[in-house]
């Protein structure tokens, strides 16, 4: 599918943090990026053709992958899919079998990891139990040349930035998980990184905690215009937190961009499966109008109208798909008022069961000819009732059509 959404997530960012004295971690001249656009800008991150093996398995395929100064980038997929071993192979913590790695334009592969100047942020926090919260904070700035007034005042500024002043004397053991997850935070922001790694970060705390961490890191993300790389298994981190997401699956990279790329124009139904909830149907292209809309019709024999650009030919086999999220539904009655004035894709079906999760509902309602859907439907008024008649509205906008794979 093609991508038709921009990038709106960040609209401006706050200057650059200076970097703290003796923090740079340069590699010789040398070692220089030939790689540069014609104005000669460098973004903060380039892969290219990163691969990793370990003996017979080949957990990262060859990936490029380009992350602009101030971007919040997302590797997201299922467990095994190579996401957090290219965060490793950036981090200097695994060598990469064949590739390239680049931090504003110096190769580092055989860089030291404490002179390629990255924070980096792990699923358990590895803070030091014997240590102050202030000796934590502090760890990276002792090997930066920084003084000890300056390195008070730093670790002030990042405990203040992650709302914990005041806690310097206190250890690990004393905070809760979301507090000690700030606490990790501040130590990887206080030495100013070119680069923040963030390996699975919030997937420690409960669902509130995690809904607050996640606002707490976009807001510092952006105030400091840190550059991100982001790993996670959450789709909603993925989707509320990035300029950009990276789709993996079996170490090879399956779609890049925006969120609104990825959610509403899926590539593969890897994707479309992955990210979110989706009906997929088989169908076959009825015919190609000539406002770019698709008529096609599922095995069942029900036909929908797509609003998709695309190449597509009569008879074609493909996949439809319709965003849970995306499907209109109310009562008959109301139909007229509520639905779009449209007779496309429009339809009666009975809800055959449900689950109510408080501000939304998910209701799963059978058509004619036995065609089910999944629908998740924000509460306006009472929730429908297993057994009621509904009707529903598919806008031909959000019907999706995919090649069908094998």
């Amino acid at each position: 599918m093609q991508n038709h959404s921009p990038d709106t997530r960040h609209s401006s960012h706050a200057p650059h943090v200076p970097q703290a004295s003796g923090s740079s971690g340069a590699v010789p001249e040398a070692a220089a990026s030939p790689s540069r656009d014609a104005v000669g800008h460098e973004p903060a991150v380039r892969l290219q053709g990163l691969m990793k093996r370990f003996g017979k398995t080949v957990a990262v395929q060859e990936t490029d992958l380009t992350i602009e100064t101030g971007e919040l980038v997302t590797l997201l997929g299922p467990s095994g899919c190579g996401k957090t071993t290219i965060l490793r192979m950036i981090a200097g913590l695994e060598t990469p079998t064949k590739g390239d790695i680049y931090i504003k334009g110096r190769r580092i592969n055989d860089t030291p990891i404490h002179k390629r100047n990255l924070g980096m942020i792990f699923q358990n926090y590895a803070l030091f139990p014997h240590k102050t919260i202030f000796e934590n904070v502090a760890f990276g700035l002792k090997y930066r040349n920084v003084s000890r007034e300056e390195m008070r005042e730093k670790v002030a500024q990042a405990l203040e930035m992650v709302r914990l002043p005041g806690v310097e004397k206190r250890y690990a053991s004393q905070l809760s998980g979301g507090q000690q997850q700030r606490i990790a935070l501040a130590r990887a922001i206080v030495i100013e990184p070119d680069v923040l790694l963030m390996d699975e970060p919030l997937s420690a705390l409960d669902e509130k905690l995690r809904e607050e961490m996640r606002m707490e890191i976009d807001n510092i993300q952006q105030q400091l215009n840190l550059t991100t790389l982001f790993v996670t298994h959450d789709q909603r981190e993925a989707l509320s937190m990035s300029n950009k997401i990276v789709v993996m699956k079996d170490g090879r990279k399956q779609q890049e961009g925006t969120p609104e790329d990825v959610y509403d124009y899926p590539d593969n139904y890897f994707v479309a499966d992955f990210l979110g909830h989706a009906n997929f149907f088989d169908a076959r292209v009825l015919e190609v109008l000539d406002n770019d809309q698709v008529r096609v019709r599922i095995a069942e024999g029900l036909e929908f109208t797509a609003d998709h650009v695309g190449r597509w030919r009569q008879g074609q086999d493909v996949h439809l798909v319709m965003r849970a999220q995306k499907i209109n539904v109310t009562s008959p009655d109301l139909a007229d008022e509520e639905l779009e004035s449209t007779d496309l894709n429009y339809y009666p079906g009975k809800i055959y069961d449900r689950s109510y999760m408080g501000g939304e509902t998910s209701y799963f309602v059978e058509l004619a000819n036995g065609v089910r859907l999944h629908i998740i439907s924000m509460v306006r008024r009472r929730p429908h009732r297993i057994g009621d008649e509904v009707v529903l509205h598919v806008p031909a906008r959000h019907c999706g059509l995919l090649p069908r794979e094998a």
